[in-house]
């Protein structure tokens, strides 16, 4: 069994990887159920895609924080970071596809006398 940890936004991911039929769980259910959107689903079997790996690893997944985009992608990188650890081989073209460099990229927080990170109230001369 080889874990790694991914992360984005305010998602951490904890990602189990053992030899098996192709199975993957997020949080104790199908994948499928868990993230409906097609579109989502193919970014979490994207690294298996990218080397070729379809079908051979069971993947157990334990998620939280944020929303359904973010732990897919933290879950994508976990992912991509236990296939770095099975071959190192994997290593060029999952990062060529970026799925192994963290996406810093997080919301800006609220400043007092604002509505918002940066918007202001109306702004009025007279």
């Amino acid at each position: 069994m080889i874990n790694a940890v991914g992360r984005r936004k305010a998602s951490i991911a904890r990602v189990y990887l053992t030899k098996g039929s192709g199975e993957i769980t997020v949080n104790g259910k199908a994948y499928k159920d868990y993230f409906p959107q097609i579109h989502i689903q193919n970014s979490l079997t994207d690294p298996f895609k990218t080397v070729e790996v379809e079908n051979i690893y069971d993947v157990k997944v334990n998620v939280s924080g944020g929303g359904y985009k973010g732990q897919a992608e933290a879950i994508r990188m976990a992912i991509a970071r236990t296939l770095v650890k099975l071959n190192e081989e994997f290593r060029s073209p999952l990062k060529a596809k970026k799925f192994l460099m963290r996406d810093a990229r997080v919301v800006e927080r609220k400043k007092y006398g604002k509505p918002k990170a940066r918007k202001s109230f109306q702004f009025s001369k007279r």
